[in-house]
């Protein structure tokens, strides 16, 4: 029940933030969610249950969705532990949530291995940037050293395959639903392997 009432609390607390974040007062916010400013008083203070049929269209008002809403507020997904494969060379840190609706994967990786001699093929497109280092792209036959600061994008029908160049590189990267697949599923190694 305890629990209950934390998730309460912290739903009154982000309808109200986000309000007062947009500049909006409860007249305003009452009037984009069809409810009376009095009820939506009451939700914030306390003194009203939230019904779901009131959270639905505030969080609509809101520009938010009712998962946002009401997502849990512990420490569980706070701190992002990298995994390490220090035989392949590729540490990676999952920058976005499993299962995140977007269709789009980011990840933080730190290569220190060259780049490897067989290229991938999959079906989507990858997308890098440089945050330390250099890191060589073979894409079919051409190779390009990407440097700090630089960007990458490219269709991964083309055979692909990247690597540090003159010691450990970092790069951000933005993997699709194929390219998620391919890099981050249980048979592939983790992303920016291939």
């Amino acid at each position: 029940m305890k629990q209950d009432g934390e998730v309460d609390a912290l739903v009154r607390q982000r309808i109200r933030g986000l309000r007062v974040a947009r500049g909006w007062s409860l007249d305003e916010l009452a009037a984009r969610s069809f409810l009376s400013p009095s009820t939506l008083s009451r939700i914030e203070t306390g003194h009203r249950r939230i019904a779901l049929d009131q959270l639905t269209p505030i969080a609509r008002a809101l520009g938010t969705t009712l998962d946002q809403l009401v997502e849990s507020g512990t420490d569980d997904d706070v701190v992002i532990r990298p995994h390490r494969d220090e035989e392949r060379g590729v540490t990676t840190w999952l920058l976005t949530r499993h299962g995140a609706p977007a269709g789009m994967t980011v990840a933080k990786l730190r290569v220190t291995r060259p780049v490897p001699a067989e290229l991938r093929v999959h079906p989507g497109r990858d997308w890098f940037t440089v945050l330390s280092g250099t890191v060589v792209l073979r894409l079919g036959e051409r190779t390009i050293l990407v440097r700090t600061g630089e960007a990458a994008e490219f269709s991964t029908m083309v055979p692909h395959a990247f690597g540090a160049h003159g010691g450990p590189a970092e790069i951000l990267c933005i993997l699709d639903h194929e390219g998620e697949r391919s890099h981050l599923g249980p048979q592939r190694p983790p992303a920016g392997t291939g």
